[in-house]
């Protein structure tokens, strides 16, 4: 019988340390990004550094088809709640634009200087702001730590008011972190500050969530195990909550690639995401 444990929690949660060539990101973001807001910023459909709160980062993106907008969108990046911004990722919406989506993409509060919880209600406050400036069905994504805040929004203590759930049509989690008690073990928790309370009251897969919710967990078949683990155990869990659930291993990706698919309309990551 083959035993399994972790030993070093730090390397079970190391992307970089674990990917051949991981120098070439942040950079392999960044350029097709600020390219993308070029474009769509010439085209006149982009709108830049929306507020939906009085903190400097509390600010989104919102990029418009070049028709009427089908439904809304919104992408939430990841970095472990303290990395990272919305810049990074622009080019990420242009698989739902393509769709004839409007695709909303904010910023946030990092840690240490807010708790996850904080974050929580920051996310929920500019999916709010979004929903109002666009009408039709509503999609949520995330990659890694922005999974974890896609989910959160559809469970029973979503700080999403009643009418903004109820448009919620799918949620497609990429690589989300749904179970934060793992992450206590990592020296990254001097920062992120998760104590036991937190962790149970922030985790997607220890909550409920909201009744008819659809949601995609979706990682790479080349990520660490416990991103696989992580990425099967919400799907396994809400099934038995009566969820509308599925989870893919998409092949030959790995953490930081595994995203790419939301940039092209025909990819199955983007179709799976806005279908109804």
């Amino acid at each position: 019988m083959l035993d399994h444990r972790i030993a070093d929690w730090d390397n079970a949660y190391a992307n970089g340390a674990n990917i051949a060539g991981s120098d070439r990101w942040p950079a392999a973001w960044a350029e097709p990004a600020q390219a993308f807001r070029d474009v769509m910023s010439a085209q006149g459909r982009a709108r830049l550094d929306i507020a939906y709160g009085d903190g400097p980062r509390n600010r989104f993106d919102l990029f418009l088809p070049d028709v009427a907008p089908r439904g809304l969108v919104v992408f939430i990046h990841g970095g472990y709640w303290m990395e990272t911004d919305k810049s990074l990722w622009s080019h990420l919406a242009g698989g739902g634009v393509g769709s004839g989506f409007a695709v909303a993409m904010p910023s946030y509060t990092q840690c240490p200087d807010i708790r996850i919880a904080g974050i929580v209600s920051e996310i929920g406050a500019a999916i709010g702001k979004a929903a109002a400036m666009v009408g039709g069905p509503l999609m949520l994504t995330g990659h890694s730590a922005g999974g974890h805040l896609a989910s959160r929004m559809v469970t029973t203590s979503t700080p999403l008011a009643a009418d903004v759930s109820r448009r919620i049509r799918h949620v497609v989690s990429i690589s989300g972190l749904h179970d934060l008690r793992p992450l206590m073990r990592t020296d990254m928790n001097t920062l992120l500050k998760i104590d036991e309370n937190e962790a149970l009251t922030e985790s997607p897969a220890l909550l409920r969530p909201i009744d008819g919710v659809r949601i995609t967990c979706w990682a790479g078949g080349g990520e660490r195990s416990e991103f696989l683990r992580q990425n099967a155990l919400l799907a396994n869990i809400w099934t038995g909550l009566g969820a509308i659930t599925s989870a893919v291993v998409e092949p030959d990706r790995h953490h930081y690639d595994v995203v790419d698919g939301l940039a092209d309309p025909a990819h199955a990551l983007t179709r799976t995401l806005i279908s109804e």
